[in-house]
């Protein structure tokens, strides 16, 4: 039989349940629908400016994960925020930088979007592939937001048992929409940032006093509330930049140049399974995600960490 186990979504959780089941001898293949990996851990180059258009930096409390951290750090991968009284990490140079570490080595299969999966009743699992053909495995991993999962099972008609089933279905997600402003000159946002408790921002943040390497005066990160971003998801750049622009003026300190939009479908859970991780070893089928481990950087990696350990006894050597 097929022995390779195929892992959907290259963000922070597929790039360490690659790494962690690699590390014990399985033959790993990493499926990922865009051009880039890290998901939310994401930086964008928007002409001289760079910014870190998702997650903004990570906290560590799990002794597991903090372990895992350790090893970025004296990899020289993460730092401290620069001049931030919280107890916040980010990425060196960017927030990328750590899944573009972690992706080497794996074999990642960029612009393979997965369609359909179906079980057959030889035991595997068949993937389409958008454009691509098809790919079979042993065990189907998807540390892809869990409703894009379900989508996929869905299309190759498969039903999920009813113990698990209707639990997953449950799983939904925020969206977030981040607004990129590159700035003519230096901005007033303080080193730290700015956390908004209400009203339609989220977060705002100056690149450039983060650390990102770049030539731009300041580049800044304004991300909106969730409520606000699920109001307006849909409305045109121009009309979202119109309505908060207005909002973070007094923090620009200098005449915006541009603005660029990301929209963030699936940004954060709304609520958080159960189990950190959901492995299904008579089926080779397992989940894990932020939706399952909490939300944000740490939690999508301690649910890897949770299914890594789950499958190894599962697996077989590698020929």
């Amino acid at each position: 039989m097929n022995n390779t186990t195929v892992i959907i979504g290259a963000g922070i959780s597929g790039l360490l349940l690659a790494r962690g089941l690699a590390a014990r001898g399985a033959e790993v293949v990493v499926l990922e629908k865009s051009r880039g990996y890290g998901g939310r851990m994401a930086t964008k180059r928007v002409g001289e400016a760079s910014f870190d258009s998702g997650a903004q930096f990570f906290t560590v409390r799990d002794p597991e994960f903090a372990a895992v951290v350790a090893d970025w750090q004296a990899n020289g991968w993460v730092k401290a925020w620069p001049d931030s009284p919280h107890r916040r990490l980010v990425g060196v140079p960017a927030m990328t930088a750590v899944p573009k570490a972690l992706a080497e080595g794996l074999t990642i299969l960029r612009e393979h979007k997965v369609t359909a999966a179906r079980r057959h009743t030889c035991g595997c699992w068949e993937l389409e592939i958008e454009n691509q053909g098809l790919i079979s495995a042993e065990r189907l991993l998807f540390t892809c937001p869990v409703p894009q999962a379900l989508a996929v099972l869905a299309a190759g008609e498969f039903t999920l048992p009813s113990t698990v089933g209707p639990a997953l279905a449950e799983l939904t997600y925020h969206p977030c929409l981040a607004l990129l402003v590159s700035l003519a000159g230096p901005s007033a946002v303080p080193p730290e940032g700015i956390a908004f408790t209400e009203g339609p921002v989220r977060w705002l943040a100056d690149n450039v006093k983060k650390g990102l390497a770049q030539t731009a005066p300041a580049a800044v990160t304004v991300q909106a509330s969730a409520v606000f971003s699920a109001q307006h998801y849909g409305r045109p750049e121009a009309e979202i930049a119109a309505l908060l622009l207005p909002v973070v003026e007094r923090w620009l300190g200098a005449p915006v140049v541009s603005t660029t939009l990301h929209r963030w479908k699936f940004s954060e859970p709304k609520a958080t399974h159960t189990e950190r991780c959901v492995w299904l070893p008579e089926l080779g089928l397992g989940f894990a995600g932020d939706a399952f481990g909490g939300p944000k950087i740490e939690g999508a990696a301690v649910s890897a960490l949770a299914l890594t350990q789950a499958v190894t006894p599962h697996l077989q050597p590698a020929r």
